[in-house]
């Protein structure tokens, strides 16, 4: 994977620094952080590629870069400020159970994007929706592997089951990250590992750094577990329309496979999550609760901020990107 085009002066410090031996480098001051839009692509940029030294790394970057205290530090701010606007932005339901029941309803004039894509989506808008949902999808599921560890008795039995099928049941070409990669291929996209991090909106580097910054993070686990529990819950229904829109725009059949898996698959990972993941760990540990509900929240709210801003374009005949295809 390619260093990304900075975005600011943060990305553009990180990025220049990255580039060197730790140790012999300037990383940004964190001043420049504290300064900065926390829901800005400065920032958004700066924290994802703070997080992808986690994951799989960059090209020509050392990869003692991923543990580097000052590095850290710069990732510590970054953190602080998103998490701050986010407590302050996101409204959460009084009580876990509320939480969940919310996320299983579905309002009878719906707008979101998949309703678009199934009604009125273009093969063009889908290209975009899969080159940005890529960003997470070619890694799906890694960043809540990192809670396991974390989990104990019921949650982590649930979790891992979950997980186990979202790695294909030990079948590599079962892997979900792999049956994107033939949905991008059956798009005519490239399935290169962060092909599309330029072009990807900082809406949608957003709801991917939430998802790491809970993962990697034991004080958030509850966070994380709501984060889960939310993703899998509202998968079903909109992997559905989804794969009704790719079948109305003649996509190829691995396309549709994508989301029809997910159709099946989710409904049952939506009952582990709430009866096993979410109860196991609330009855072992009752005080996570604001954190699950937190999880929850945050994980609905940033992903309609990433609607918003994917229709806003389309329904202007514009790109959601900011690199075209």
């Amino acid at each position: 994977m390619q260093l990304p085009e900075t975005r600011g002066e943060v990305s553009a410090a990180l990025i220049e620094a990255l580039g060197r031996e730790p140790g012999r480098r300037r990383l940004p001051d964190t001043s420049l952080v504290a300064g900065g839009d926390p829901y800005g692509d400065d920032l958004q940029l700066a924290l994802y590629v703070c997080y992808e030294l986690h994951y799989r790394g960059f090209d020509g970057v050392d990869g003692a870069w991923e543990w580097d205290p000052e590095l850290l530090r710069v990732r510590a701010e970054l953190e602080r400020e998103f998490l701050a606007v986010l407590r302050a932005d996101v409204p959460v339901a009084k009580d876990v159970g509320s939480a969940l029941d919310e996320l299983v309803l579905e309002p009878v004039d719906a707008d979101g994007v998949s309703y678009f894509l199934r009604d009125e989506g273009e093969l063009w808008h889908l290209r975009e929706y899969a080159a940005h949902r890529s960003l997470y999808h070619l890694k799906e599921a890694d960043p809540h592997v990192w809670v396991l560890p974390r989990l104990t008795g019921r949650a982590k039995a649930g979790m891992a089951t979950v997980e186990y099928d979202e790695f294909g049941t030990g079948r590599a070409e079962q892997v979900h990250a792999q049956l994107f990669a033939n949905l991008m291929a059956d798009l005519q996209l490239d399935t290169s590992y962060g092909r599309y991090l330029d072009a990807g909106s900082r809406q949608m580097l957003a709801t991917v750094n939430l998802m790491s910054l809970f993962g990697l993070h034991r004080s958030h686990r509850g966070a994380l577990v709501g984060h889960f529990a939310s993703v899998e819950i509202t998968s079903s229904p909109g992997s559905r329309r989804l794969a009704e829109a790719l079948e109305r725009v003649g996509a190829g059949s691995a396309a549709v496979h994508f989301y029809a898996e997910h159709v099946e698959a989710d409904a049952v990972h939506e009952q582990l999550m709430r009866h096993e993941v979410v109860a196991g760990l609330l009855q072992e540990e009752p005080d996570l609760a604001p954190d699950v509900t937190f999880g929850i929240a945050a994980t609905g709210w940033l992903e309609d901020r990433f609607g918003e801003q994917l229709l806003g374009a389309w329904r202007h005949g514009e790109s959601s990107l900011r690199v075209p295809l």
